[in-house]
């Protein structure tokens, strides 16, 4: 037993294994939720019955290349993560995993992703798998310490996985896929600003220059926020405009697209922790029923 897994009175105490660490590279959360948006893109792109196998198949490969593109994010930034309170604790700042082999993990769980795709689903969905990982890490990573502007680069990664999930099924990509990717590019903006809102004194710690770090009045931050909730809701009327759903979906979508810019405002008029708080959880329920809807408006 190792020095210091033993309590006063000789038995073992409870140590974290490292098993934990490593799902813990792959960025859990952020996984599910490109695992989600590749999902409900395949099932919007099947014209007839759902091909089970070959969703499984897809959602196994995608979920691979997105948790070691998270595991590899780590990698790059185990420094400056070291720097922020809300990001000590990951596994390399902490000390519990080396570098070295967060390193060979992420590669391996990338490179076994993308050509788990090119056989066994198809090429283009390994293109793209491939394209989402490039962007992530050698565009958006990258340009986080340099440019605000970053935050707009890393929409690209965030939403191609929905073109995995259409290609996958459609062996090709339409008008349709690109309507589902702008909903999901354009959530990301206030998405992400309103985190970066709630987190900006731990950023600057780390000297990201994201725009609600470089924004003291916040006013920037808000504007552009409210101007990427607008053009969300413009673009999340398009499913229908290409025959991917009905009049009820498009009634839903307004709905949902008028709370979140409500919310956006009020952001806006008083730019604090609590109202971009309230701008993250309006959010985090927006995309997930933007998509149940436009499913559900398919199914029937």
């Amino acid at each position: 037993m190792l020095p210091g897994t033993e309590t006063p009175s000789g038995e073992p105490k409870n140590v974290r294994p490292r098993a934990a660490d490593f799902l813990e590279l792959t960025k859990p959360g952020i996984t599910v939720l490109v695992t989600a948006t590749t999902l409900a893109a395949f099932y919007l792109a099947t014209p007839a019955e759902l091909p089970l196998l070959l969703l499984l198949h897809t959602l196994a490969g995608t979920a691979l290349v997105a948790g070691g593109a998270g595991a590899f994010n780590m990698y790059l930034e185990r420094n400056l993560d070291g720097l922020m309170r809300r990001t000590a604790r990951r596994p390399i700042p902490s000390g519990r995993l080396q570098s070295g082999e967060a390193l060979v993990f992420a590669l391996l769980m990338s490179c076994l992703g993308m050509v788990y795709l090119f056989f066994l689903v198809n090429p283009l969905a390994s293109l793209l798998s491939a394209l989402t990982f490039v962007s992530y890490l050698f565009l958006y990573t990258p340009m986080k310490t340099r440019t605000w502007l970053c935050t707009l680069v890393g929409a690209l990664p965030g939403a191609l996985p929905t073109t995995i999930g259409w290609s996958a099924a459609a062996g090709t990509l339409g008008p349709g896929a690109w309507a589902i990717f702008g909903i999901v590019f354009f959530w990301q903006v206030p998405h992400f600003y309103a985190i970066g809102w709630m987190h900006r004194e731990d950023y600057a710690r780390a000297g990201f220059p994201m725009l609600p770090v470089l924004d003291a009045s916040g006013r920037r931050t808000s504007r552009q926020a409210n101007l990427f909730i607008a053009a969300l809701m413009t673009v999340s009327v398009l499913p229908a405009l290409v025959g991917l759903s009905g009049l009820a979906y498009v009634a839903g979508a307004v709905l949902l697209g008028a709370v979140f810019l409500a919310c956006g405002m009020l952001f806006a008029l008083r730019p604090e922790r609590a109202s971009a708080r309230r701008l993250f959880f309006a959010s985090i329920g927006y995309l997930p029923l933007i998509l149940c809807l436009l499913v559900f408006d398919k199914s029937t």
